[in-house]
């Protein structure tokens, strides 16, 4: 199908290099639109069993890093043949679909088309357009596309409709802030800043939502294996622990056993003005569990849809490259639909689709882990990143707040660099610290100090090692004294110890329990996303060694004031992990330095 004639346009970041998607919108005559969502044809240049399939099912996904990109395609094909570049012809699959008053997908169709781009735009610059047209800019650029302006205002006035529809539905908005890396000439790191979202954004986040609602409801109706996004509530024991951590503030999840994503959405907007709002929702996030891909339809919890597919990046994703071929396989098969548009002639190759339900189930694992590998990836270079821009500024103070909270201490997001940072409980003062995992706390059993997720602080950063990605903090500012959480304690009473023993294990000078955790309490399991987040490898330190690891952990001196044996192993491993050191043999003596700074262990 022709559509070359419509002014289709592509809205993208400025950096961005490969364009897979284009948006047109025009109002029907008895109310609603036609939206059509215009995706790059991958499926027509990458054919099944080919290399290039071959190595697209290896990479799975492309990995987007701050100043470069490992595609998931040759740039040949993703920033060329592919790309849906301005001013040029391209072939594309079409979901034309038809929005009702209500913003529900009324209806859809899906066809093979000619597309010509008539604008590259940015998502600032619609901005501009769209939500300050009095602006000087927005002035500037709505005379500069004037020839796509009253779509883009199609577009806004449809992204409305969505949008209502969406609140309605119970979509989860979770409030996250996503950073950039500013690189100077030299390529060093200028600045880290947020990115912000605006309706720009969102608009095409609706578009391609639509678009992706009606694929997933076209392959259940046409019974085609594929590959559906799901996303699952909350587990029994995540929902036990943000109830338990929710009910100490007086709040409640609605929805009982099976909450819903509008039970969740609710409470979000009945917090929005509280102080600790950001903290609440961090818990609340950490509950939900991570998509997947599956040709199980589940449904996808976050976004409240029953049935959900990708369908908008086959240049970057291998699932959505399937779903394409799923789609050209009804178009070009044998039977009739309303829910396509054939082209004058069937390609029966097009028609032989080469899945079955076990090779999906395959597919599916695969792309879920080469999905979190990109992911990994991603987070593990700008750890690097932003571990080479911190280096400089070791000594210096930064307020922050207090973003995770673990047995062996506290991470710390630094203000204004969204850095974060380990203060290991063995860097506070005389204590005995209980972790509380439910209630993402630090308590001391005698002093009563008490560090909470969401509190602010301010900190010093000791070291930055670009070898593990991690940046040490200590605590500048005077702790909170909470007595209501010491006496929420269940403290079992410790049998005193023979003199010398325990030495290095949590035992300071005199005999008193420095630092540590409850005896019996539970420990945190690896990988559970409510109690301990996933991004801390990649932001700050956690303790040496095995999760067995004892949970004491402050430095510990003999009577006469030198370190033990133990922590100057310590020291030594912590400066050979630096490249400070070359023996492997006894560790070297203790400078002044060393001394001043209370060595400690390496996080983990």
């Amino acid at each position: 199908m022709d559509i070359r004639n419509l002014r289709l346009v592509t809205i993208d970041d400025e950096t961005a290099r490969d364009f897979d998607d284009a948006i047109y919108c025009e109002p029907r005559p008895r109310g609603g639109y036609r939206l059509l969502v215009a995706i790059a044809d991958v499926s027509h240049y990458v054919r099944p069993g080919s290399p290039l399939d071959e190595e697209a099912i290896n990479r799975g996904n492309s990995v987007y890093f701050p100043d470069h990109v490992v595609p998931m395609l040759p740039e040949k094909l993703s920033n060329g043949l592919c790309s849906l570049n301005p001013g040029v012809d391209r072939l594309c699959m079409v979901a034309d679909m038809t929005i009702s008053a209500n913003g529900s997908v009324s209806g859809y169709t899906f066809y093979q088309a000619v597309m010509h781009s008539h604008a590259r735009l940015t998502y600032n610059k619609v901005s501009d357009m769209l939500e300050r047209p009095d602006s000087e800019p927005g002035y500037r650029l709505s005379e500069q596309y004037a020839h796509v302006l009253p779509h883009l205002h199609n577009l806004y006035n449809l992204y409305k409709l969505l949008r209502r529809a969406r609140t309605e539905r119970g979509a989860i908005d979770f409030e996250t802030t996503e950073t950039r890396v500013i690189f100077d000439a030299n390529r060093k790191i200028e600045e880290i800043v947020p990115v912000k979202r605006n309706d720009a954004h969102k608009i095409v986040e609706e578009c391609m939502l639509a678009a992706n609602v009606a694929t997933a409801r076209f392959l259940k109706k046409h019974k085609v294996p594929s590959l559906y996004r799901v996303h699952d509530g909350p587990s029994e024991e995540r929902l036990n622990a943000v109830r338990l951590f929710l009910g100490e503030l007086g709040l409640q999840l609605g929805g009982g056993d099976k909450p819903t994503s509008a039970d969740y959405q609710a409470l979000l907007s009945s917090i929005a003005d509280r102080s600790d709002a950001n903290v609440i929702q961090t818990v609340m996030l950490r509950s939900l569990s991570q998509a997947v891909y599956s040709p199980d339809e589940g449904g996808h919890f976050g976004l409240g849809f029953t049935s959900y597919a990708h369908f908008t990046s086959p240049i970057r994703r291998y699932p959505d490259l399937i779903v394409h071929r799923g789609i050209k396989s009804v178009i070009h098969g044998e039977d009739d639909s309303k829910d396509v548009s054939v082209p004058p002639k069937r390609d029966p190759e097009l028609a032989d689709y080469p899945y079955d339900l076990p090779r999906m189930h395959q597919l599916g694992e695969h792309c879920s882990m080469t999905e979190r590998r990109a992911d990994d990836a991603t987070r593990d270079v700008m750890a690097w990143l932003k571990c080479e821009y911190l280096k400089d500024h070791v000594g210096e103070e930064y307020d922050g707040v207090i973003a995770a909270v673990v047995p062996f201490g506290f991470f710390v997001e630094l203000s204004g660099v969204y850095i974060e940072g380990l203060v290991h409980v063995s860097t506070l003062s005389g204590d005995y610290f209980h972790h509380d995992a439910a209630k993402h706390r630090l308590i001391g059993e005698r002093t009563a100090m008490s560090f909470r997720l969401g509190d602010e602080v301010r900190v010093k950063v000791m070291r930055v090692g670009m070898e593990d990605r991690k940046v040490d903090l200590e605590l500048v500012s005077e702790p909170q004294h909470r007595q209501a959480d010491r006496d929420a304690l269940e403290v079992t009473k410790r049998e005193p110890r023979d003199k010398g023993k325990g030495k290095g294990k949590g035992r300071g000078k005199g005999g008193k329990t420095t630092a540590g955790r409850a005896p019996g309490a539970g420990r945190e399991k690896a990988g559970d996303a409510a109690a301990k987040p996933r991004r801390r490898k990649a932001t700050g330190s956690k303790p040496s060694g095995k999760s067995g690891a004892p949970d004491a952990v402050t430095p510990t001196f003999d009577d006469d004031g030198e370190m033990s044996a133990r922590d100057k192993l310590v020291a030594e491993a912590a400066k050979l992990a630096l490249g400070k050191g070359k023996s492997k043999k006894a560790p070297a003596k203790t400078t002044g330095a060393d001394k001043k700074r209370k060595p400690r262990k390496s996080g983990k």
